[in-house]
């Protein structure tokens, strides 16, 4: 009984209705239909005639995406929810060598620089940035020279997550064409997606659209299918509807610089029945597609004719995997049942069970140890009913919340799943948050900078499915032309988790270096044939950022690498509690707060980190509103 994707056009919405079979039903998650309705199967009815071409784009659309998603061989390329492979981490240790040769030098620069210049150089940046966007320029007015506007150098972003949002939001629009391609028009904070799948906030107040983010650049709605890195160009694909008909279309893009941003999709590790019958929890669709369907399995067990064991498994909601997005989603529907549950369906409450299932040995791995055992303890601690005659019918030691660790999946079937231990579990939703693995796009790059023994093909060893880049974020093998970051992508001298907070700094970092004139492909060391750093304009005076971190490294002639600054990472666990783990110092004790302090930093930190103003006011009201009135259940 897990979650389907049913495609149901207009055509097969009227044959329902003919026969007086409740829509709800038949978009249910027991349910199954692949009805794609073609424009002239409809056209005659006037009454569909403007419906037709929205639901033939949406199921063109859909074929896109499917096409550009599937990969062979996802079990090699998993990569944990916000964790790094242990087989690869990297040594804090560093040999730095006390020569004079670039490869030296390099070495020398991408050592970590010492902590408190670091912090130094950061807030200085900080207060730098504020002090230019409240005093100077805008940074996006357009240079004339002779009275005309000179070519500027055209930048392709592929994406619009959060590494491609922080570019687009701090580099300078006066010195670029900046063109962002990208299937969906708007940034979405996908931390919060858990929420806005059990109805606590609403998928618009945790979105905003690209052109708001930079009414600069200009943005393509289409999905990117090839790279070509011999002609600098981009093979993309979009949906085109002109009256009653909708095509795919094709069309390329040139570059000549590409950042590549596109982040990675949920990794199913090749176990069988996981992508026909699991949800996941990456974009708004999955979103949408999990809070309907929660509603639909309650709907669907207060059928008078079901026996209590088949209540029991419809409703009985697993969620796969015990990272950050499994344990969020895991919370929140949690606080759903706790909450809205003795409202709308009193009756049924002794029938749920939420089934956290980890192969692992323990939970939310980034995590300390005592913050881990504090999830545990609040995820299986008894249910809150503050009705009296609700808690009176259920049913004596009450277990909402069930969390099975080393428990491998062995397959998903449309009914159950089978454990590597034997044992099986019915259900009726199953959500699959386990690991990221590669997007389609991501391989074919790999594959068309991997040409023998290159840089990139040696990269693969760490990278595993990721773009492997140096620390200044440029693709091995692209020459300087090609840079990544994020989750598609992977340092090889020292890797990151694939977090939001990681792609947010690189996407400032980046968008520093080139608004700063930094010469990203200063040509091969004829010496060492090897790319050489990227290089300051000299003709640009350094900021006293970059004077410092010039000072940290020993050498004013190349730009700083990237270094990561980690705040810390939160977590909710429901109830009104949450974890937080903030970094202090890199080799220092974390600063750990659980309970309400923990609840308040998580909803203060998301707060203030959403894109815009207008999503700041609409996640305060949702939450509001979901405190006054409870979680909206209707289903429109």
């Amino acid at each position: 009984m897990g979650i389907v994707d049913c495609r149901m056009g207009v055509t097969a919405a009227l044959l329902l209705q003919a026969v007086n079979l409740p829509l709800s039903l038949a978009f249910s998650p027991i349910a199954s239909c692949n009805v794609r309705p073609s424009a002239s199967a409809i056209a005659p009815s006037s009454q569909l005639y403007s419906v037709a071409p929205k639901e033939e784009e949406k199921v063109l659309r859909q074929e896109i995406a499917e096409k550009n998603s599937k990969i062979e061989n996802e079990g090699e390329f998993g990569v944990l929810d916000g964790n790094i492979p242990e087989e690869v981490e990297q040594s804090d240790e560093v040999t730095v060598p006390t020569g004079t040769t670039l490869k030296a030098q390099i070495q020398r620069a991408t050592k970590p620089r010492a902590y408190p210049l670091f912090l130094l150089e950061k807030g200085t940046g900080l207060l730098e940035e504020f002090v230019f966007k409240t005093f100077g320029s805008s940074g996006s007015e357009d240079i004339y020279i002779n009275g005309k506007i000179p070519e500027k150098e055209k930048i392709v972003v592929l994406g619009t997550g959060w590494g491609a949002a922080a570019f687009l939001k701090d580099v300078d629009m006066s010195k670029y064409d900046v063109t962002v391609i990208s299937p969906r028009n708007f940034f979405l904070f996908t931390p919060m997606l858990a929420g806005a799948a059990t109805g606590t906030v609403e998928y618009r107040s945790i979105t905003e659209p690209v052109r708001d983010i930079s009414k600069k650049a200009n943005f393509l709605e289409a999905t990117a299918t090839n790279i070509d890195p011999k002609t600098n160009s981009i093979t993309c694909e979009s949906v085109i509807c002109e009256g009653t008909n909708c095509k795919i279309n094709d069309f390329t893009v040139e570059y000549d610089r590409l950042i590549v941003t596109v982040g990675a999709q949920t990794n199913t590790f090749g176990i069988p029945g996981v992508r026909e019958h699991c949800a996941f929890l990456k974009q708004v669709e999955d979103a949408r597609r999990i809070r309907t369907s929660i509603v639909n399995l309650f709907e669907r067990a207060n059928i008078p004719s079901l026996t209590d064991e088949e209540r029991k498994a419809i409703l009985t909601f697993a969620v796969i995997g015990a990272g950050p997005t499994g344990i969020e989603f895991a919370a929140e529907l949690r606080d759903f049942v706790e909450n809205d549950g003795p409202k709308y369906y009193p009756n049924l409450l002794k029938f749920v069970r939420i089934k956290v299932i980890e192969a692992s040995s323990t939970v939310l791995a980034p995590f300390d140890k005592s913050l881990q055992n504090e999830a545990i303890r609040q995820l299986t601690s008894a249910p809150k009913f503050r009705d009296p005659a609700v808690a009176n019918l259920l049913p004596e030691q009450f277990k909402l919340t069930e969390l099975l660790l080393d428990s491998g999946v062995k397959e998903v079937t449309d009914e159950k799943i089978l454990l590597s231990d034997g044992s099986e579990i019915p259900y009726g939703l199953a959500v699959w948050a386990a690991g990221n693995g590669p997007l389609p796009i991501t391989l074919n790059l790999i594959d068309a900078l991997g040409n023998g023994g290159s840089e990139q093909t040696e990269g693969q060893a760490i990278a595993r499915g990721r773009l492997a880049t140096d620390p200044w974020l440029r693709v091995l093998g692209g020459e300087g032309k090609i840079f990544s970051y994020g989750d598609c992508s992977c340092i090889v001298d020292g890797q990151l988790p694939a977090t939001a907070q990681v792609a947010s700094q690189q996407g400032e970092y980046l968008a520093k270096l080139f608004s700063r004139g930094y010469n990203m492909s200063p040509g091969i060391d004829p010496e060492e044939g090897i790319l050489m750093p990227p290089t300051p304009d000299p003709s640009v005076e350094k900021s006293i950022s970059e004077k410092i971190s010039s000072f940290a490294i020993q050498n004013d002639e190349i730009a700083a690498p990237f270094q990561f600054l980690n705040l810390g990472i939160l977590a909710y666990t429901g109830g009104g509690s949450a974890l937080a783990q903030l970094q202090v110092a890199p080799d220092g004790e974390p600063v750990k707060g659980t309970g309400k302090v923990g609840f308040g930093l998580w909803r203060s930190v998301y707060l203030t980190k959403q894109v815009s103003l207008r999503n700041r006011v609409l996640v305060l009201l949702d939450w509001l509103k979901a405190q006054a009135f409870g979680r909206d259940i209707t289903r429109v």
